[in-house]
């Protein structure tokens, strides 16, 4: 992690913590001559426009008061959700998704597709139990976690 993303999560972590938020991430990155520093807040349930600027507010608040100022450059502040499809990015946040529709995307073919959408059932320490609809009729299927080259939240149709 850089400098500044170490500085603006120890910022950050007991202002989310007041408010009950999670961090998903921050990143502090150049695009086109320009610097953004990205925070992804998330909740149960989700998070709302209002959440995003009550948290841009007192971050921004926060990191204008530091002296020395921890990010000397001019940069943009977006806070926002990680969105409704979210990666789901290590064995932790896996076992958060329990109970949720599911995208995964395998390094082989397991049962002749390397692709499945369905609610999570369960996992164990090696595999993952989806339910997925196959032709209009609901299946299990068992995906080794080892197989897994993507996993993401995904909304139902």
């Amino acid at each position: 992690m850089s400098k500044v993303v170490d500085t603006v999560t120890d910022v950050l972590n007991p202002i989310l913590k007041q408010h009950h938020f999670n961090l998903f991430d921050v990143n502090f990155v150049k695009e086109s001559q320009k610097w953004y520093l990205r925070v992804y807040i998330d909740k149960p349930g989700g998070i709302t426009i209002n959440d995003c600027a009550l948290i841009s507010d007192e971050l921004g608040q926060k990191l204008d008061e530091m002296d020395p100022d921890p990010i000397p450059q001019a940069y943009y502040l977006d806070v926002s959700s990680p969105g409704a499809e979210r990666p789901l990015r290590n064995i932790a946040e896996l076992k958060q998704a329990i109970n949720e529709y599911i995208h995964v995307s395998l390094y082989y073919n397991v049962k002749k597709q390397k692709v499945y959408e369905g609610t999570f059932k369960k996992m164990d320490h090696e595999n993952i139990v989806l339910e997925y609809n196959h032709k209009g009729q609901f299946r299990n299927i068992t995906i080794p976690i080892k197989a897994i080259a993507k996993a993401r939240l995904a909304i139902k149709f």
